[in-house]
């Protein structure tokens, strides 16, 4: 085991080892933030913890973001391998979405606390985030097709995590559609939200569907990638989620170009869709569950994949509790809610194991510096 975090050999050892997994841990407080006010009781205290805790989450993505740019800066030689390796270059996706969390709640709860200027400095993040989900979105599945190696029996649900950033953007541009005046941006914005759903979600769809095939011949991950099935909520949850908050801007957004009824179509197609999608999703969460059950028998090793009991499951919440709201239907928003429970409880156990890591200073731990280090050794 590493040294305790307040022991490492050089403060530099963290900026060297920092890896963009640790977004996953923005990802899934934030996630956690937005959805804390949902429950019916003690909404005010409630709120205000939701705040508290989104800002706390806006530190942690800012300090994440400048230890990762000095890695870059510092370490530059190093930094570069990540495009070549299979598994640490999937979580690049894990920032735009970390960086969706932040701006959701810029429009969520920056309003009361900074007035107007939230929503512009949600603009700002939003064309941002759009910039960095496309770009990794593209970028890395082309170095897995390029110049890394992958094979069908390793594959896991990690593959997504670069291509869903697109599809959270989407879901994003739908929230902030609704604070923006009726107007050319506006539309723009709307359509744009669809060009990146299509661009996310069909593709984690053929994953999934390679996925299935992977589990199907060669069996369940080990223990190690036990949580990893819980990924595949992600786009499915967001999938959903994206069609139902771009569906409820779209009639009044396009009345402005006179398509209004373009717009009430895409609001009851998405309603449609999203039962359809969270009926996909709730099979997966099943088989996530028992997946994570059976190996569960021996104790599961902590890494920072386990915030992917989180986000996942925290979008997937977020799209039942919107459904059963736009159809003022309890029994949806119950279940919703049921789900924003176990949500909680698993955001709780998996922040104390982080804090714990984090102290011990085994998750300071850069895998492809270790692939680099020992390439040289062998003077490859």
């Amino acid at each position: 085991m590493q040294k305790p975090f307040y022991q490492l050999h050089h403060p530099r050892e963290v900026i060297r080892q920092f890896t963009p997994n640790w977004f996953t841990v923005t990802m899934g407080t934030g996630v956690v933030a937005l959805i804390l006010p949902e429950f019916p009781f003690a909404h005010e205290l409630l709120l205000r913890i939701a705040t508290l805790l989104w800002q706390i989450n806006t530190v942690l993505f800012s300090v994440f973001s400048i230890l990762y740019l000095l890695r870059w800066l510092i370490y530059p030689h190093e930094a570069r391998q990540i495009f070549s390796h299979s598994s640490m270059a999937l979580f690049l996706g894990t920032i735009p979405m970390g960086l969706a969390t932040v701006l959701n709640g810029f429009l969520k709860f920056g309003l009361p606390l900074y007035g107007d200027v939230a929503v512009q400095i949600a603009q700002v993040l939003w064309y941002t985030d759009v910039v960095l989900a496309v770009a990794i979105g593209i970028i890395v599945p082309f170095c897995m097709f390029n110049h890394q190696q992958h094979e069908l029996q390793t594959m896991t649900a990690m593959w997504l995590l670069p291509i869903v950033a697109c599809e959270v953007a989407a879901t994003s541009g739908g929230l902030l559609v609704a604070h923006l005046p009726a107007g050319q941006e506006a539309v723009g914005i709307l359509f744009a939200g669809y060009v990146l759903w299509g661009m996310s979600v069909l593709p984690a769809f053929a994953v999934l569907t390679i996925l299935m095939l992977r589990l199907a011949l060669h069996k369940l991950p080990g223990k190690e990638l036990a949580i990893s099935g819980w990924l595949a909520l992600g786009p499915i949850g967001t999938g959903a989620l994206a069609l139902l908050v771009l569906g409820a801007q779209a009639p009044q957004v396009l009345a402005f170009i006179q398509m209004q009824q373009l717009g009430v179509f895409f609001q009851n197609a998405g309603i449609v869709a999203s039962f359809i999608l969270l009926g996909f999703g709730i099979w997966w969460f099943a088989i996530a569950v028992l997946t994570t059950l059976k190996h569960a028998v021996n104790e599961l090793p902590f890494n920072l994949g386990w915030w992917g009991l989180t986000f996942p499951l925290g979008v997937f919440t977020l799209a039942v509790l919107n459904l059963g709201h736009q159809l003022k239907l309890e029994f949806i928003v119950d279940t919703g809610l049921g789900f924003a429970a176990i949500l909680m409880l698993l955001w709780v156990m998996v922040m104390a194991k982080t804090v714990r890591g984090m102290y011990q200073g085994h998750l300071f731990f850069s895998p492809c510096l270790k692939s680099l280090l020992e390439r040289e050794q062998k003077g490859l």
